[in-house]
């Protein structure tokens, strides 16, 4: 009894329902990996707009095919999206690796840039002492000069201090706010480093920034393009530590693309990484793929257990280019259909297939290779998704199969929305469930687990998630001591067993149309 009663009167006690509301969560975060010029590569970073994709990663490059398939993405409907930049490190020659651009001040205080690339070479650091009896303090300025040689200052730091013990210490400091740089003390240097700002008149380059402060020696390094082996090595580093593997470090993905990727082991491997994340692979056919080259299925590598949790599509999209002053170009699929599966999801529910004449693709000019429903008819039993183009509708996505849905496997996986709605309802309650760890186990705890598990479910089911005409037809909850059984609780689990009647998406309308034979009036 919380409240000890003390004295006569009345108490009042709340008590606890026992529901706690289960959430769903999202299902349509994606994950882009593929080298761009710029931006962090040492983390999964998120990007909630293509002008923040811009702003960070240096927006459409000719050799970026992610940046393209960022900007589809986005276009189609995305709203948030994790980048993976991968850059070359291990090239023999110095001019094909990436680096971060730096400048030494004074020999005091060195500023290396955040990330690699070149696009820090038109920046600088301008640094100004306080006078005494503050000159132990300094002002730094960073600067972007491209535009202006006197510099456009964008980040201003105050106050800053060469000492470890100081809450303004400079490393700290543009460790944790600064977008553009980095510093590091040189040796025990106590003092700030002498000032470099602008030079006087008259000499002829008065108010532009010195060299001495501008930052040098960035490098892109040399794209690293899909077909070369270091690029399988970077998106998958054998040690098992950067590329996709810092997506471990995040909360919560479900959709992946690696645009351009078609090479099968490569792709199998991301099969596997999606099947242990609950997570879902958008893989792209070859450019040069065509109908004859693709009459046997995907290779046979992309069709093992864990090919539920992948979809291939064929072909590539023509779009316009705006770098190329908006002549059309030849683009993977996978943006398109990332974007795509958001805005179903939004619109219609994950349970909903991305394809169908809602599923038009914003910003296609058509595929690439024109197919005819016969060939289409060769390819969808084999578990590709082609991309048509239909009068009216546009360009379209008409297929919705795992790439285990080839009509001969008769797998239960066959339908991307019926696989999707399974990992959202699995990573749902894996979250949702937690408070039942160290909870008593028996009957109290099993009723808590069916009433907020069951609740959850009938919100699915009144949204149209499942077949059947009622909660029973369409979905059930099961947790009691059939489920567990006493040596189930003397080992510490419990089992619950949640089953659902999924929607399977209608792909053959049958229209059966019968003449009626002539009426004799008798």
């Amino acid at each position: 009894m919380p409240t000890a009663p003390t004295y006569p009167g009345v108490y009042i006690e709340e008590l606890k329902s026992g529901v706690r509301t289960i959430t769903g969560v999202a299902t349509s975060i994606t994950a882009f990996a593929g080298w761009a010029a710029k931006g962090p590569a040492d983390r999964a970073e998120l990007v909630l707009s293509w002008a923040e994709y811009d702003r960070k990663f240096g927006g459409l490059d000719p050799a970026s095919p992610m940046s393209y398939s960022v900007y589809h993405f986005f276009i189609n409907g995305g709203q948030r999206a994790y980048i993976v930049r991968v850059v070359r490190t291990d090239s023999q020659t110095a001019t094909e690796n990436a680096a971060a651009a730096v400048v030494t001040l004074d020999n005091k205080l060195k500023v290396t840039a955040s990330s690699a690339g070149a696009w820090a070479n038109d920046y600088a650091i301008v640094t100004k002492k306080r006078p005494a009896p503050n000159d132990k303090r300094f002002r730094l300025v960073v600067n972007n000069f491209k535009q202006d040689k006197k510099g456009i200052p964008v980040e201003t730091f105050e106050n800053l201090s060469m000492d470890k013990q100081d809450p303004r210490f400079v490393e700290s400091v543009l460790k944790n706010e600064s977008a553009f740089v980095l510093g590091e003390v040189q040796g025990n240097a106590a003092d700030p480093p002498g000032d470099t700002a602008f030079t006087v008149p008259p000499d002829p380059k008065a108010g532009e920034i010195p060299d001495a402060a501008k930052l040098t020696g960035g490098n892109s390094g040399k794209a690293l393009d899909v077909n070369d082996g270091k690029f399988e090595n970077a998106i998958l580093p054998p040690s098992g530590v950067g590329g996709v593997y810092y997506l471990d470090r995040i909360d919560l993905f479900n959709l992946l693309c690696v645009p351009g990727e078609t090479n099968a082991g490569t792709l199998g491997t991301l099969e596997q990484f999606c099947h242990a994340r609950r997570a879902f692979l958008i893989a792209d056919c070859a450019q040069g793929d065509s109908f004859n080259s693709l009459q046997g299925g995907p290779n046979t590598s992309l069709t093992g257990a864990d090919s539920i949790n992948a979809a291939f599509y064929f072909p590539w999209i023509k779009a316009a280019d705006p770098l190329q002053e908006n002549r059309p170009g030849e683009f993977p699929p996978c943006g398109f259909m990332a974007g795509l599966y958001a805005r179903t999801d939004s619109n219609r529910g994950v349970w909903k297939a991305p394809a169908g004449t809602e599923a038009s693709l914003t910003g296609a000019l058509g595929p690439k290779n024109v197919l005819t429903n016969d060939e289409n008819g060769v390819l969808n039993p084999q578990a590709i998704n082609c991309i048509r183009s239909f009068p009216v509708y546009g360009t379209i996505a008409w297929g919705a199969r795992t790439l285990q849905g080839n009509d001969a496997v008769g797998s239960e996986w066959k339908y991307i929305p019926v696989r999707r709605t399974a990992l959202f309802i699995e990573e749902t309650l894996y979250r949702a469930l937690k408070w039942v760890v160290f909870e008593p186990n028996d009957e109290p705890l099993w009723a808590q687990i069916r009433l907020n598990v069951g609740a959850f479910m009938h919100d699915l089911f009144r949204q149209g998630a499942f077949q059947g005409s009622s909660p029973r037809d369409a979905y059930f909850v099961k947790c009691d001591k059939e489920t567990t059984t006493q040596s189930d609780i003397n080992r510490g689990i419990v089992n619950i067993i949640v089953g659902f009647a999924p929607l399977k998406p209608a792909e053959f309308v049958i229209i059966k149309i019968q003449q009626m034979a002539g009426q004799i009036e008798v």
